[in-house]
């Protein structure tokens, strides 16, 4: 689970501000309380393929996805939130997620990236996501979707 969370927060980390080098990503996790090695970041950027690119604003390079790859990272967001949901409920026209702690913007993302007909917004905080369906008959066939794409 350690390794989710960080990557997690690493996802959020670049999606957030520009983060240079791997010292500058190991110096903002362990500002968050990870205890991190080169080598450890070294293989989460392997792993959840990011690249160097140049900001438009800076100038610098940046950490970042592969723009052309979008399956392969929801791939790799889906494996993430696999152990980063601890349950999902429906509700009137909600699916309220509960997620271990760290997971909830993360697991918001994905689902905003899945393009869920029906869905209307995703809100999200450090443990948890809602999803707001468009109506109330919506919602179950949401939470389908979601338990089908996580158990496939």
């Amino acid at each position: 689970m350690a390794r989710t969370l960080r990557q997690s927060k690493i996802i959020e980390l670049i999606s957030k501000q520009e983060i240079e080098t791997q010292d500058e990503l190991a110096f903002e996790l362990r500002k968050l309380g990870f205890e991190i090695t080169q080598a450890t970041i070294s293989r989460d950027i392997k792993e959840l393929g990011l690249i160097k690119v140049i900001s438009a604003e800076t100038k610098k390079s940046k950490y970042a996805f592969l723009e052309n790859n979008e399956t392969s990272l929801i791939s790799k967001y889906i494996t993430i939130i696999r152990e980063a949901i601890i349950s999902i409920k429906p509700t009137s026209n909600l699916v309220v997620i509960k997620t271990i702690k760290g997971a909830g913007t993360i697991v918001a993302a994905t689902i905003e990236k899945l393009n869920l007909d029906k869905v209307l917004t995703t809100l999200s905080s450090e443990d948890s996501t809602v999803i707001v369906c468009e109506d109330q008959n919506t919602t179950r066939e949401i939470v389908a979707k979601i338990n089908d794409i996580l158990y496939e």
